[in-house]
């Protein structure tokens, strides 16, 4: 839903969405693919940050503003189902949120 709604907030420019490799990131990101992006935006949703790692394969939306960065190519959901969620870090640590209520943080279940 925040997807839709950044879309309708931001119009579109006749620039095509494109996938790259991150170059640089921090604050704003460095994406290199068909073309070079530098120091975009990273569109998240709310109460959500990070910083994409360097090599991780991102997607670019153009919009009207300039170019913005919402995200990197996940990888295999890794045995979630349907509805759950995974947080996780490139060192390894993660909290998953299961469909029956339980919280896995590093995979052991916490009250």
């Amino acid at each position: 839903m925040w997807m839709s709604r950044y879309m309708t907030a931001n119009s579109f420019s006749d620039a095509r969405p494109g996938v790259g490799e991150v170059r640089s990131a921090g604050d704003k990101v460095s994406v290199s693919g068909a073309s070079e992006h530098h120091t975009m935006p990273l569109a998240m949703p709310y109460g959500v940050y990070y910083v994409p790692p360097v090599g991780a394969h991102s997607v670019i939306l153009p919009t009207a503003s300039g170019d913005v960065c919402i995200g990197v190519i996940a990888a295999p959901s890794e045995g979630l189902a349907q509805g759950e969620l995974m947080l996780r870090s490139q060192g390894g640590a993660s909290i998953v949120l299961k469909n029956d209520g339980r919280v896995l943080i590093n995979g052991r279940a916490v009250e």
